[in-house]
């Protein structure tokens, strides 16, 4: 697993990618040079503003992007274990969000296009359902890219959001 300076590389390459990727579809985006809760991008076309969260990895690092389930689900800590209780109030579910899973040097990527209530949906029905953790302290949870293959270049989703017809550069 990539640390540190590789990690925030990454991240970085992803949002440019997908920054360049909207301007082919009509939208203007500029990514954040700091760390913004639950906002990587601002996105502009047709007089709408939307945040756009991305993700991303690298394929010769692993599948799977990494997240703490608490961001999704509220789960507390019990003698039992861990216990859902429910889904996390107050999350953005209309957040939209671009997944990017970089393959290779040469700036080649697959985009994921979803919202995040999908994520929270997805991580509420299959996080009850695995192995409870081997250690109660750890909230780690991961979707695999092969999870997400019905979001491959789903990119009507944010021609919706911007209310644009597919008219790429």
């Amino acid at each position: 697993m990539a640390t540190g300076l590789g990690m925030q590389l990454t991240g970085k390459v992803g949002e440019h990618l997908v920054t360049a990727e909207l301007a082919r579809r009509g939208i203007l985006a500029t990514p954040f040079s700091g760390n913004v809760p639950e906002l990587d991008l601002l996105a502009y076309a047709n007089t709408i503003t939307h945040a756009i969260q991305v993700k991303t990895i690298d394929l010769n690092h692993g599948e799977s992007w990494q997240f703490d389930i608490r961001r999704f689900l509220d789960v507390r800590k019990t003698a039992a274990g861990q216990k859902v209780l429910g889904k996390k109030k107050g999350l953005n579910r209309n957040l939209l969000c671009i997944f990017v899973a970089l393959k290779g040097p040469l700036g080649k990527a697959e985009f994921y296009v979803l919202k995040y209530g999908w994520l929270q949906d997805f991580f509420a029905e299959h996080y009850r359902a695995r192995r409870p953790p081997r250690k109660v302290d750890s909230f780690h949870c991961a979707i695999r890219r092969r999870d997400m293959n019905l979001h491959l270049a789903k990119w009507n989703l944010i021609e919706l959001a911007f209310r644009i017809k597919a008219n790429i550069i």
